[in-house]
């Protein structure tokens, strides 16, 4: 079988939800390998809820239908404050990446809680501003920034990376909406360590199957380089 689109590799899958310090239940999916421990932990922060953006967000998706099994990883997608999928809706409403601060905590409170291993966040458009904004307050290895806008995520957020030990991997599209390579380039400069990886053809939303397996790919090379390169066939037996 080849791997593309929506298909579900092998995985233990569990419907989790997430309590928050202002006491909201946020609803979402924790995705394991099927046989064994993984080696790394992904804590996904989706794009924009008010513009589409859910745990369900393709990347996202697809990272929870495959990592898993082609790369030992665990997945954790949820939906932040007010934002629906069919898994459910996350009580609250949305506050523009200001109370989603305590969403970012209740996702790592949860992780910690079940022991999984060495997280990262890797944010998404929005997804981005949370994990600059919030991921340095929170024992993570590194976050992987999806098309990041850098609108709500300050140059000042930006710059209080500087120094951490924790890693900065951002993955800029050659034709994003909102900000392109050498722009980002710019703005990331503060931050001597940060990686900012163009991606020739890439859009914000990382369309199609070359994409998706590109992001994919970058994801794994900064958490699990061993279990590179990604498989692209299955057998399902």
């Amino acid at each position: 079988m080849e791997i593309r689109g929506p298909v579900l590799l092998a995985a233990r899958r569990e419907e989790i939800e997430l309590e928050t310090l202002d006491g909201l239940t946020l609803v979402g999916e924790l995705a394991l390998p099927a046989h064994r421990d993984p080696v790394a932990t992904l804590v996904t922060l989706h794009p924009l809820p008010t513009a589409g953006g859910f745990m369900d967000s393709h990347i996202l998706r697809k990272a929870a239908g495959r990592l898993p099994a082609l790369a030992d990883l665990a997945v954790l997608r949820f939906n932040t404050r007010g934002t629906t999928s069919p898994r459910g809706t996350s009580e609250g409403a949305f506050d523009g990446g200001r109370a989603e601060e305590f969403d970012v905590a209740a996702a790592l409170a949860f992780v910690e809680a079940r022991a999984l291993p060495h997280p990262w966040l890797v944010g998404w458009s929005f997804g981005t501003e949370l994990a600059l904004k919030y991921g340095r307050d929170h024992a993570i290895d590194g976050v992987i920034l999806l098309s990041p806008p850098l609108h709500r995520a300050t140059a000042e957020d930006v710059a209080a990376w500087q120094g951490e030990s924790r890693q900065l991997v951002a993955l800029i599209p050659e034709f994003d909406d909102y900000l392109r390579p050498e722009q980002a380039r710019d703005r990331f400069a503060p931050v001597d360590h940060a990686r900012v990886i163009a991606v020739d053809g890439g859009k914000h939303l990382w369309v199609g199957e070359t994409q998706t397996r590109r992001v994919l790919t970058e994801i794994v090379a900064a958490v699990n380089p061993d279990a590179l390169p990604l498989a692209t066939e299955w057998d399902e037996g």
